[in-house]
């Protein structure tokens, strides 16, 4: 197999989403962390729970969605109960899953937490593009994750 060396256009988008990502992640962590009391990993149990129906997930199913493994998820779960945020439960539908709920404080925390998130989001990304940059941002990001999601059926 021959390797297909990038162009310095192409190295240029590679290295730069690859910076951009690590910054801007490391950013919203740090300013979920300091106006909220959460890590990144809490804010995306939270806000996944909180947006699911019943504002509940098996956990095997949150762990394939949020593309981690069962362990990770349990640990952070784990975590995460401690504090109140959460809950695990019996799978109801055959008794042999676990199912993780979001609490009263859990949804209390999420709303809390939320509107700062979307406020250092924009802060820090959206509102910095123009119109015609968000699109093709979202246009770019359904691309590669539709062919991602493709790869993995």
């Amino acid at each position: 197999m021959t390797t297909r060396w990038l162009d310095p256009n192409e190295e240029r988008a590679w290295r730069g989403y690859r910076r951009l990502f690590t910054l801007l992640e490391a950013r919203l962590a740090r300013d979920l962390a300091e106006d909220a009391d959460l890590s990144m990993a809490d804010y995306t149990v939270l806000s996944n729970l909180a947006e699911a129906k019943g504002r509940r997930w098996r956990v095997s199913e949150l762990a394939e969605r949020m593309q981690w493994s069962q362990s990770r998820l349990s640990h952070q779960i784990k975590r995460m109960e401690q504090r109140g945020l959460v809950a695990r439960q019996q799978a109801a539908e055959d008794g042999r899953g676990a199912v993780v709920v979001l609490t009263k404080q859990g949804l209390r925390t999420t709303a809390a937490a939320t509107p700062g998130h979307m406020e250092a989001v924009r802060k820090h990304m959206i509102d910095l593009l123009d119109p015609e940059q968000l699109a093709t941002l979202g246009d770019v990001a359904e691309r590669v994750v539709a062919h991602l999601d493709a790869e993995s059926a």
